[in-house]
């Protein structure tokens, strides 16, 4: 489990394809930056860009992670070298600074609009249809790993449209201030939104 608070930004520096075909998947490895590795272990849950990837290899500033050709057609900014919003698995003993993620991806949005309001930012994002249901004003979504409020939804042909604002500092600590109108993102609805809408649809 994550909160969707990011803890560094850290970098993938090299995508190496694992053995067994075009159906194979990718290892990456990651420069940590700032993020602390001393109680990472093998095994271990990383969050990157909002995606639960387990350790399988580590130094003292780096770390590596394999990703299935599955997870790769169903996110984005793991394929490529580039910066990474990064965060270590929850502990009992942390505040729950965002709210409860599970670092699994539901789908991919589209920046729709991304622009300076007053000392802020207004992110809008296009979300797929089916994940409509899951997005309410001032309900929790994750985009690219990072726990943010919806401020606005609307329901468009083909797409839900959301909007977030974002403060000064979420944009200095985190990979958002990259985007632009056509970026895709990672999403990840709210979990506890997950099991509500699942309780309502059961027919016992």
């Amino acid at each position: 489990m994550f909160t969707g608070i990011v803890a560094a930004v850290g970098n993938i520096t090299s995508i190496t394809p694992l053995e067994g075909g075009s159906f194979a998947g990718v290892r990456l490895d990651i420069d940590a930056g700032p993020l602390p590795l001393a109680d990472v272990g093998l095994g271990d849950s990383i969050a990157i860009n909002g995606a639960c990837m387990t350790v399988v290899a580590k130094t003292e500033r780096s770390f590596a992670v394999d990703v299935s050709r599955e997870s790769l057609s169903k996110t984005v900014g793991l394929d490529a070298t580039g910066e990474v919003n990064l965060e270590k698995a929850l502990t009992l003993a942390e505040r729950l600074g965002g709210h409860l993620v599970s670092g699994h991806v539901d789908g991919l949005g589209e920046v729709h609009r991304f622009v300076p309001v007053g000392e802020s930012f207004e992110l809008v994002v296009d979300a797929p249809r089916e994940l409509a249901k899951f997005l309410a004003y001032k309900g929790s979504i994750v985009v690219n790993g990072v726990s943010l409020t919806v401020n606005r939804v609307e329901d468009l042909d083909g797409v839900c449209r959301f909007s977030i604002n974002l403060i000064p500092h979420t944009i200095e600590v985190t990979t958002l201030k990259h985007l632009k109108a056509g970026s895709k993102v990672n999403l990840e609805i709210d979990l506890i939104a997950r099991y509500v809408e699942r309780m309502l649809s059961a027919k016992n």
